[in-house]
């Protein structure tokens, strides 16, 4: 990636590196050079997001694990059945069981692999954020709230989509309700009727009744001018997405340096876009990834996968039997 483009990310590693050894961590972007921070509102441009994912990547990956020394992880994922899994984008996952509890693993910096008790329908990982829908409808919501990101709003939704400061969530009337960092208008989401969304960095992208995708929020790369033609899903990622057609070919929009936006042929099942490479199941079960590869992101295992969750370099995926496999880089388990 770019000098330029690496400043725009602003993750949890940030306030990790920051923070670490302190108490009270919070989720939020802290710009390293003179600019300031943007507001809640928006008002702000997100290029003064500190330039902290080209420094990790450039340290060795013997010494990577050293950049949160006091930050405790939970463990790896249990060996027990699954139904789902999602990936956040600071080394964190949580998955729904087969008895509709949620499990989370990874690094904890602000609550992200704490779940609240109860069975969920459905769960999305986001940014030291993640989300689930209950199965009687309303969702919960747990990690950083500095932007109002763990607050949803009431109501029965249908699913969620937890991103970088800012989590959607389709209604059972089928409307959107975003809520969280309102910058470049990506809480707010365009009228209509959708069947899916996908809270990316800066940006979201929904599939509309008719099979469209609608994207809005920021599009400094493209990643929210999406093609034309029916999808049947789409994954918002950093600065690019993804989407399934109805033929089953996937088709990727905006950022590409990495490659994260030229995805294989062939028919799929599912994709999943995270900050620089993407995932998706295809027809017969089988992973493929592609985009950065520096920790073996893009190199899934062999096997029979019936879902995949992409998140900062590591992705899991749910085998049909049920159990999870993750690979790529192993930072906090």
């Amino acid at each position: 990636m770019t000098g330029i483009t690496r400043q725009r990310i602003a993750s949890c590693l940030g306030v990790a590196l920051l923070v670490a050894g302190t108490t009270g961590a919070a989720c939020f972007r802290t710009p390293l050079g003179d600019a300031s921070s943007p507001a809640p509102d928006g008002s702000a441009h997100h290029l003064d997001a500190p330039n902290l994912i080209g420094a990790e990547t450039n340290v060795a990956p013997d010494l990577r694990p050293a950049l949160t020394p006091d930050l405790t992880p939970n463990a790896e994922p249990p060996a027990v059945a699954f139904a789902s899994v999602s990936v956040g984008d600071f080394f964190s996952a949580c998955g729904v069981r087969t008895d509709s509890t949620i499990a989370c693993w990874g690094e904890d910096v602000a609550g992200e692999t704490t779940p609240p008790a109860g069975t969920f329908a459905s769960v999305s990982a986001g940014d030291c954020l993640a989300c689930g829908v209950r199965t009687d409808g309303t969702i919960a919501c747990w990690g950083n709230n500095t932007w109002g990101e763990a607050t949803p709003p009431a109501g029965a939704f249908v699913s969620v989509s937890a991103g970088q400061e800012l989590a959607c969530g389709v209604r059972t009337d089928g409307t959107i309700a975003c809520w969280g960092d309102n910058s470049f208008g990506r809480a707010t989401p365009p009228a209509g009727t959708f069947a899916s969304v996908s809270a990316g960095n800066w940006f979201a992208c929904g599939v509309r009744a008719d099979g469209t995708v609608a994207c809005w929020g920021d599009n400094n790369a493209g990643q929210a001018t999406p093609p034309a033609g029916t999808f049947a899903s789409v994954s918002a990622g950093f600065e690019f997405a993804c989407g399934v057609r109805t033929d089953g070919t996937i088709a990727c929009w905006g950022e590409s340096t990495a490659g994260q936006a030229t995805p294989p042929a062939g028919s799929f099942a599912s994709v999943s876009a995270g900050p620089f490479f993407a995932c998706g199941v295809r027809t017969d079960g089988t992973i493929a990834c592609w985009g950065q590869n520096l920790w073996g992101e893009a190199t899934p295992p062999a096997g029979s996968f019936a879902s995949v969750s992409v998140g900062f370099e590591v992705a899991c995926g749910v085998k049909t039997d049920g159990t999870i496999a993750c690979w790529g880089q192993d930072i906090s388990g």
